[in-house]
């Protein structure tokens, strides 16, 4: 049986890496008595795939993992057993089960939501929400292309940003509910391709924007934080023929229910979505 797992990394867990993070989900499943498969061979391991690891320093609401189990509790008493095995600065949000011919979340992963903010006892941008805006409107609005020179492993490559950013905008914080009180009035939205291909760091933008603004870029300036991790809504989630045919007929009514209350059917789901609650 297949389970969705979603979690949330604050504090001084940020700066642990995601191999020590997977090492440490291992023993924590371990110890909340969790009844997780093992792969076969002279070396068995727990059955276990991350949808996309985050880079250390960055916070997160929504990260998951998938596993195999070989039986299940309830969502809610596998989030409490979960939850008590946990240290400060990992929270488990959801324990949801996937279809047996699921896809890894690995696999599906297109697009995730990042918060970008001035870290306590650095000068903030600009003055105000309203002229952090207007600078937004010029650099991601007002510019048919964002062109750009990343340096990978073996060479240079030119990546047009505008195409693989979906939305970027300045918002108030006040009432966003991030586990580090000490921000600012204001912070950077940005929704942005992420994935195995065409994958855009939110640092990557936000050393452009300074570039473009004439700011000098200090990335320990920035805390950024994952909010949200999407799959594209078309993308059928499942294995099997007929598996996909029963997808695409649940996708069809989804559609037709958005169409009936006025509503726009979205381009990508939460990664948390494709699943379901164990009662």
């Amino acid at each position: 049986m297949n389970i969705r797992i979603k979690f949330q990394k604050y504090g001084v867990m940020k700066f642990i890496g995601h191999l020590d993070m997977m090492r440490y989900f291992q023993k924590a499943i371990r110890r909340a008595k969790i009844d997780i498969a093992y792969s076969g061979g002279y070396s068995p391991h727990q059955i276990m795939s991350f949808a996309a690891p985050l880079g250390v320093g960055i916070t997160s609401d929504g990260e998951y993992f998938d596993i195999e189990v070989n039986s299940v509790t309830s969502s809610r008493e596998s989030i409490d057993a979960l939850n008590q095995a946990m240290v400060e600065g990992v929270f488990i949000l959801e324990y949801r089960k996937l279809p047996d011919t699921a896809k890894t979340s690995m696999s599906l992963v297109a697009a995730a939501d990042y918060l970008i903010y001035v870290k306590s006892g650095y000068e903030s941008l600009f003055g105000s929400l309203e002229e952090f805006s207007d600078k937004i409107s010029d650099y991601y609005e007002k510019q048919t292309q964002i062109l750009i020179t990343k340096q990978t492993k073996k060479s240079k490559l030119e990546m047009n940003l505008k195409n693989l950013i979906y939305e970027m905008k300045g918002i108030p914080l006040q009432n966003v509910p991030l586990k580090d009180r000490l921000i600012p009035e204001y912070g950077l939205f940005l929704k942005v391709s992420t994935g195995s291909s065409d994958n855009v760091k939110p640092e990557l933008v936000v050393e452009d924007f300074c570039r473009f603004c004439g700011i000098d870029y200090d990335p320990l300036r920035f805390q950024v934080h994952r909010l949200e991790v999407y799959a594209r809504s078309e993308e059928i989630p499942v294995k099997g023929e007929q598996e996909r045919k029963d997808y695409q007929n649940y996708l069809n009514q989804l559609k037709k229910s958005f169409a009936r209350q006025g509503k726009i059917f979205p381009e990508f789901l939460p990664l948390g979505e494709l699943g379901e609650d164990i009662l």
